[in-house]
């Protein structure tokens, strides 16, 4: 598996993912929340599949 997503970019989904999760059990407790499982999920693995299809790295080049 290629990662295409830099730390940057991996440090802003997962913060965005636990918020959104979050949501589902302080503030206004809807399901919606659950949606925060994707980009937090795209941050442990390092790997976008969007990006992928796009052509995008957001990861310095070795």
């Amino acid at each position: 598996m290629t990662v295409n997503m830099g730390s940057a970019d991996r440090i802003i989904r997962a913060i965005v993912g636990v918020v959104l999760i979050a949501l589902v059990f302080v503030g206004p407790q809807t399901a919606w929340g659950w949606i925060g499982i994707v980009p937090l999920a795209t941050a442990l693995m390092g790997k976008c599949p969007a990006y992928s299809i796009l052509g995008i790295k957001t990861c310095k080049k070795k």
